[in-house]
């Protein structure tokens, strides 16, 4: 259905630092910087990818978005989350854990990363 995501960020050294740190921890390849200055990522046929915003007004994560990362597994999720966290994020939410509802059991962590965008890193049980 998405072909990519992109997020806006006003300090992207910071931005790629957390972002390497946490995809990492999901296995994903460091960012790479093209010749415009965005990062992008690729990793299990997904992409994305961070810019400053090219109208040159600052970046602003989207009240009441959350973009989520599969995880294969909880401890991977928590990798993620102590890499978030070790690298400029921000717990947010309840800690990580299962969260039930609508006949779903999910293991769930959530960070703000440092442009304050909602992410999470999401384990299907």
């Amino acid at each position: 259905m998405f072909s990519h995501i992109m997020l806006g960020a006003d300090d992207i050294d910071a931005s790629k630092k957390f972002y390497d740190a946490t995809l990492g921890a999901l296995g994903a390849k460091p960012g790479v910087v093209d010749p415009k200055g965005r990062v992008i990522y690729m990793h299990g046929g997904g992409m994305l990818l961070l810019t400053k915003p090219i109208d040159g007004q600052p970046a602003s994560c989207g009240n009441g978005s959350t973009i989520g990362f599969a995880a294969s597994s909880q401890e991977e999720a928590d990798a993620w989350h102590e890499a978030g966290l070790a690298n400029g994020g921000t717990a947010i939410e309840d800690p990580p854990g299962i969260r039930e509802g609508a006949g779903m059991k999910l293991y769930l962590a959530y960070l703000r990363d440092p442009a304050g965008n909602k992410i999470c890193a999401l384990k299907r049980m």
